[in-house]
């Protein structure tokens, strides 16, 4: 015997999945990333470190102590102080940020927010790109009216080009140490990585005046190779440039995957 569905019966629809319109995810980035470099640049003790240790290092050892050097002399040291200094907002913007935004359930809250998961990583990504660029003008701008280093407008353009996207390696780096210690000893940790990184890069004084072992692993870090990069910027080093950047890809990547990894399965 059919069944015959009455005209009055409610007719129940299937559930439809909810997607976020192409407008609001792209206004979802945009505004993660707009509060993310907005809450760091009210954060005085996280931007002034990081501009100011630089740019004093440049003017001690870039500017007074270089004069009798020649100009070349300035013009290493901009490249390898503007590495040291693209490091720190990737090293600690990410590690340390995040470090502390675990352990106060901020990052579990976001992922409850109905916001695109990419888009808490991009906001920081931006946040350490843009501080790279202050730091790299600002180096910019003492070593041309101080230091009295000639540079076209190419290569400015070529550092600053380097410093931005060379921090995403060290962004990579932070996060994935941020996924590994707590908030309160992530600074220490990561001092503990960037200091002797920077010295063993030979971003402090040039390689050939570091003990020979020290020179012969120098290539196994990141600095290493994006101070290479920086140095063609400026015109001090016509070697091919090609394995530098796949050297800072592949750590970029690695490094990011293994954050991602931890993330999933400790939060």
């Amino acid at each position: 015997m059919e069944t015959v569905m009455s005209v009055n019966e409610p007719v129940v629809n299937e559930p439809t999945s909810l997607v976020m319109p192409r407008r609001r995810v792209i206004g979802a980035y945009l505004e993660e990333a707009r509060s993310e470099c907005l809450r760091y640049m009210r954060a005085p003790g996280f931007m002034l470190p990081i501009m100011l240790f630089p740019g004093m290092f440049y003017l001690l050892f870039g500017v007074f102590m270089a004069k009798s050097e020649g100009a070349d002399a300035a013009r290493y040291l901009l490249a390898s102080y503007g590495v040291f200094g693209v490091m720190s907002p990737g090293l600690f913007g990410f590690g340390v940020s995040l470090a502390l935004e675990r352990d106060g359930g901020l990052l579990t809250f976001k992922r409850a927010l109905p916001m695109p998961p990419g888009a808490y990583l991009l906001g920081k990504m931006l946040m350490a790109m843009a501080a790279a660029a202050v730091v790299i003008l600002l180096l910019l701008v003492m070593a041309l009216t101080l230091g009295h280093v000639t540079l076209n407008l190419a290569q400015a353009g070529a550092l600053l080009l380097t410093g931005m996207l060379g921090v995403l390696p060290f962004c990579a780096l932070g996060m994935f140490v941020g996924t590994l210690i707590k908030g309160q000893g992530a600074p220490g940790m990561l001092q503990l990585i960037y200091l002797p990184m920077s010295f063993m890069s030979g971003l402090w004084m040039p390689l050939p005046l570091l003990p020979k072992f020290l020179q012969q692993i120098a290539p196994v870090w990141p600095s290493y190779h994006l101070d290479r990069l920086a140095l063609a910027a400026v015109g001090l080093d016509q070697q091919p440039l090609l394995p530098h950047v796949l050297v800072l890809i592949g750590f970029a990547a690695g490094f990011l995957l293994l954050a991602a990894r931890r993330l999933r399965r400790n939060g």
